[in-house]
């Protein structure tokens, strides 16, 4: 059974960092992409960033502040936010697409406010 479980979410103020972390369990972890979604209130869920074993990619919004990685012997994938902004502020899901099937996260959430 495959299982994401995010941690790390939490409130801070604008230009504070956050580190979210991601255990991925009940799949080969090193094999599929994994991904960092966000939801705000109101809003739709939005693509952040991803990672597999050769590249990262991200979205426009978060390039040069977030950072995507991820420790295939610890099962678990981080996104590092600095300098966060109150447009951040939103419940961040883990993603994983693996044997033709999608799976997410509960969700963590993060909210930047002064």
């Amino acid at each position: 059974q495959v299982q994401l479980v995010e941690s790390g979410g939490g409130l801070v103020q604008p230009g504070e960092s956050l580190r979210l972390s991601c255990v991925g369990t009940g799949f080969t972890f090193s094999s599929p992409p994994m991904s960092w979604y966000r939801q705000a209130p109101g809003k739709e869920r939005e693509w952040v960033a991803s990672t597999t074993s050769f590249s990262q990619e991200y979205a426009e919004s978060v390039k040069g502040r977030f950072t995507i990685s991820r420790d295939d012997d610890r099962n678990t994938v981080y996104l590092q936010m600095n300098t966060l902004k109150p447009e951040d502020t939103a419940v961040y899901y883990c993603h994983t697409l693996t044997a033709g099937a999608v799976y997410w996260g509960r969700g963590t959430q993060v909210t930047v406010s002064s």
